[in-house]
């Protein structure tokens, strides 16, 4: 296994990445973190952790610039920018091959907001990415998109986080992929009781396996 920094070239700059490669790695998934969050998620450091463990390659980056966290800090408007989130992550998949994994199987983790950008991102790269999950998130920000899905898509709640419960079922009504949602006993939204983010872990760890895999 091999960890490298990476520059995700946007307009007016480049974002910050953190590529790991394991040995005779099957796929790679590209994380987009959520809401006032970075490439540097203690949450999604830790699934990455574990998808890597299953053979799997993964990509974490900012999705913001330096400025643009600054501005966002102050107004916590960027964050919700869903198309501008997508179509950072949509270069950072389009840019897959320059970095050494092209040809790979790609999957999207996607947390909170970063779970719309996710979407959005299956949908206009539909014959790229092959499996989507969804940690605490708001597919439901993704819109018109959810019905253009054509990856196996894997939504997580914590059972405690109701309001979200609801959105994900609203946009489960609307997907016409392979959906499936997973409610977490006893977890909120951060996933922070005990063993509550393990069981968000094994549970991306099989979803992205079994569609990643080399039979996949």
């Amino acid at each position: 296994m091999f960890a490298l920094p990476i520059e995700v070239p946007v307009d007016g700059g480049t974002l910050p990445g953190d590529l790991t490669i394991p040995s005779g790695a099957t796929g790679v998934v590209v994380f987009a973190h959520g809401s006032g969050s970075s490439r540097k998620s203690p949450r999604n450091v830790m699934v990455a952790e574990v998808l890597q463990g299953r053979g799997l390659a993964t990509l974490l980056f900012d999705l913001l610039t330096p400025d643009e966290e600054r501005l966002d800090a102050r107004t916590a408007h960027l964050r919700f920018d869903v198309p501008l989130l997508a179509w950072r992550l949509i270069g950072a998949i389009d840019g897959l091959p320059e970095l050494g994994v092209g040809g790979m199987p790609v999957g999207c983790f996607g947390a909170s907001t970063g779970a719309a950008a996710a979407l959005v991102a299956a949908a206009r790269r539909a014959n790229t990415v092959r499996a989507v999950v969804s940690r605490g998130g708001r597919p439901d920000l993704a819109g018109d998109e959810l019905e253009a899905v054509r990856a196996p898509t894997l939504l997580i709640v914590g059972e405690r986080d109701e309001v979200v419960i609801d959105l994900n079922r609203e946009a489960m009504r609307r997907m016409r992929c392979e959906v499936e949602l997973v409610i977490v006993p006893g977890a909120t939204h951060l996933f922070e009781e005990p063993g509550a983010l393990d069981r968000v872990a094994s549970l991306a760890r099989d979803w992205f396996a079994g569609r990643l895999g080399k039979e996949g």
